[in-house]
């Protein structure tokens, strides 16, 4: 990937091993660079001593100027650890996606905020990020330079003042940037849309498209009524055979009073259930939040499940299933939560809401407001290639291997899904399912008596770096 915006007087030196940051500015507000963070490996060597990449910075015009400090961190601060604040002298990082970039044929990293707290991205040379891993918040500035042999602290000093203006540390700085973002959001009453944008911005043309793509899917001839559906959040272009056989399945059926939308939670920073108390844009119009089922789920959590509200802000797995929600049903309100692997280690400190609590408030929400609920598990399935980290392309061995477990585990799912998180757990999750929380979660509360596979498709790409595949299910009443 090419920068486009100014990195200026990028040159070498033999002043430190310490790499200085660059700054790089969003070309658009709404577009990020890049989705996926497992799409952008990338392998690092060791520091190599006696180099490192110095800049100047660019404002909005492209005009040189100086490094900038915050109030956090002064040049009178670059001078001691004494007066450093605890959050800049013990740093933290918190969670970035690094995306690879080039600049006239050097290498860079850009540093991927998932909640977009900047209208900026932070940019930094490769060895940069290596020193990174080493801020988790238990080393002050002095061990980190006498581990790592330093006399002269003031580039760390400089990158670690750079992270936190933008941000990407734990600290004052980030709550208030956090802060700020939640008012933006609070103010337009919906997260903007994202990767729907994909499909155009013509409403009609969209709707066509939509109606091309059930017609094409095949009739999965389903007589039951449907409580839930699992559907792919692949992109539209390669996944749109799976989300039309999803829905073709449910194009059938009445209107229902409200959708639950769960999805995995890949990119933020809570490792609980995230609900969000927003709406969605979208380009056939916002969707709006049901506002009574988020009364109850308050009253009976408090803030636990909104504390971490911009996580929904990078996951795309809620906001592509919006489009074919409102092109079947029209104004319909959902409830979209992000769901943890319920595998990974959960901070039960009472400050958030695990799977369990969150089942038994939704259940008792759902069923105290009445009316009927349709379930969407937003969800793909393996990921496997170079791009996740694999050590060989993908060949037709190793699609027939992926084709294999993925129907295992299928099979798993559709005999008893209360138990399938432990069967994932049993096969150490090999070929990497994304969203395992989110069809468990689905199945709990849609309560279906069965659960039919409807279709199953492999998308990879012509390299073989990497391969994802994806099912369409019905759940039955």
């Amino acid at each position: 990937m090419h920068i486009n915006g100014p990195i200026v007087s990028v040159q070498s030196s033999v002043r430190s091993i310490w790499p200085a940051v660059c700054v790089l500015r969003h070309p658009s507000s709404r577009r990020r660079v890049g989705q996926y963070r497992a799409s952008y490996p990338w392998s690092l060597n060791r520091v190599e001593a006696n180099l490192i990449l110095t800049a100047t910075f660019a404002d909005s015009s492209g005009t040189r100027c100086s490094p900038r400090y915050n109030g956090a961190l002064s040049p009178r601060h670059l001078m001691t650890t004494e007066l450093l604040p605890e959050h800049l002298n013990r740093p933290a990082l918190r969670r970035i996606h690094p995306v690879p970039l080039q600049k006239d044929n050097q290498m860079f990293l850009g540093l991927q905020d998932p909640c977009q707290l900047s209208t900026q991205m932070m940019v930094i040379p490769p060895q940069a990020f290596q020193v990174m891993q080493h801020f988790n918040g238990e080393r002050s500035v002095d061990e980190l330079a006498a581990a790592m042999k330093l006399e002269d602290k003031t580039p760390l000093l400089e990158l670690i003042g750079k992270l936190d203006e933008f941000g990407l540390l734990w600290g004052p700085t980030a709550d208030a940037l956090e802060d700020k973002k939640k008012a933006a959001l609070e103010a337009e009453g919906a997260f903007p849309a994202m990767a729907t944008r994909a499909l155009g911005e013509d409403p009609t043309a969209i709707r066509a498209k939509l109606e091309s793509w059930l017609d094409e899917a095949e009739d999965a001839e389903i007589d039951e009524p449907i409580v839930g559906i699992v559907a792919t959040h692949l992109d539209f272009a390669r996944g749109h055979p799976v989300y039309a056989a999803s829905y073709r399945t449910i194009s059938k059926q009445p209107k229902p009073d409200r959708v639950v939308i769960l999805a995995p939670n890949r990119f933020g920073m809570g490792d609980g259930v995230v609900v969000s108390y927003l709406g969605f844009g979208s380009p056939l119009g916002t969707v709006r939040v049901d506002s009574a089922i988020i009364d109850r789920l308050r009253a009976a959590t408090g803030e636990k499940l909104f504390k971490d509200i911009l996580d929904h802000l990078p996951e795309h797995a809620v906001q592509v299933q919006l489009p074919w929600i409102q092109h079947l049903f029209g104004d319909v309100p959902v409830i979209a939560a992000l769901i943890p692997d319920p595998n990974a280690p959960f901070n039960d400190d009472g400050e958030r809401v695990g799977i369990d609590e969150f089942v038994a408030v939704m259940s008792a929400a759902l069923d105290a407001q009445g009316g009927t609920t349709l379930f969407v598990a937003s969800a793909d399935l393996s990921h496997a290639g170079p791009a996740f980290g694999e050590q060989t392309p993908v060949n037709d061995q190793r699609r027939r291997e992926v084709e294999q477990q993925d129907r295992s585990l299928m099979k798993e799912f559709i005999a008893d899904a209360s138990t399938f998180a432990a069967k994932i757990k049993a096969v150490q999750n090999s070929t990497r399912w994304s969203s395992v929380g989110a069809m468990v979660v689905a199945a709990r509360l849609a309560k279906p008596s069965s659960i039919e596979l409807v279709d199953y498709r492999q998308s990879i790409d012509e390299e073989g770096k990497a391969l994802v595949s994806s099912a369409s299910m019905a759940l039955l009443a």
